[in-house]
């Protein structure tokens, strides 16, 4: 049976590739159950300090297979049976959006739908400046999942985001850097490699103080209080203090060289 899901690790760098081309890697239940098990590992796994999140082929991802979106139409089960099934394969986005360490979308080609919102859940997008970016539920009469209506609130605020989903235009990755939605735009066919480069200080960084920045950083941006942040930020700034990383740092600066972290 076909790898539809592939991943492969470049020093402290997971690569995870979804690997349906000929369908512009739109995803399926199993392909996404296969994801959340290894975002759960790579989350877990102390050697794995930066995720990248690409497709092969040339595309990033269409969304949900429509051809077994129609197939499903004529679904058993109750709603809230359906609601129960969705809500858990979600939960792809929230890994990528809460693990510990940092991820990245690399993307070319198509990211539409819940391919976007896949997109949205990683902390860094990078994009070539000739990406189809689009949310896409508008034209087939869907409301959104997998959180961007979330991630994109946050990202660009609550007007754009409306914009972006009611009326589903298609930007290019180019717009998309203009306007906030990814990091970078660069040449089509480098969103691999400059994402690869993106990465490699996260990787070889402060692994746990990296995480717990991101933490700090989502509860902000979650909508939390200036004081159940700094209560965050006391507390985790306090447990950075205990880290080899950080031991390793006030060495390097007392020798006048650069710090090789260990992600301890």
């Amino acid at each position: 049976m076909k790898d539809f899901l592939q991943t492969q690790r470049h020093g402290a760098t997971l690569v995870m590739t979804l690997n349906r081309p000929e369908r512009k890697n739109a995803f399926t239940r199993a392909m996404l159950r296969e994801m959340k098990e290894q975002l759960s590992r790579a989350a877990d796994d102390p050697e794995v300090r930066a995720v990248i999140l690409t497709g092969a082929g040339g595309a990033f991802c269409a969304g949900g297979d429509v051809k077994a979106m129609n197939e499903g139409l004529n679904k058993t089960g109750t709603d809230e049976e359906q609601i129960s099934v969705l809500r858990d394969l979600m939960e792809v986005s929230r890994l990528l959006h809460e693990m510990p360490k940092p991820t990245i979308a690399a993307i070319e080609g198509a990211a539409a739908g819940a391919g976007l919102s896949l997109a949205l859940a990683c902390d860094f997008r990078i994009a070539s400046d000739t990406a189809k970016i689009t949310t896409a539920f508008a034209k087939v009469g869907l409301s959104g999942d997998f959180g961007g209506t979330y991630f994109l609130t946050q990202i660009l605020g609550t007007a754009m985001a409306k914009e972006l989903y009611m009326f589903s235009p298609v930007i290019s990755g180019k717009e998309a850097e203009r306007i906030g939605l990814v990091n970078r735009a660069v040449d089509a066919g480098a969103a691999m490699k400059d994402a690869m480069e993106f990465a490699d200080p996260l990787a070889n960084g402060a692994s746990r103080a990296l995480g717990r920045m991101k933490a700090n950083l989502n509860l902000a941006a979650g909508g939390a209080t200036l004081a159940e942040v700094m209560n965050l930020e006391a507390r985790n700034h306090v447990a950075s203090t205990g880290t080899e990383d950080h031991k390793e740092a006030a060495a390097a600066f007392v020798e006048k060289r650069k710090p090789v972290f260990r992600g301890a």
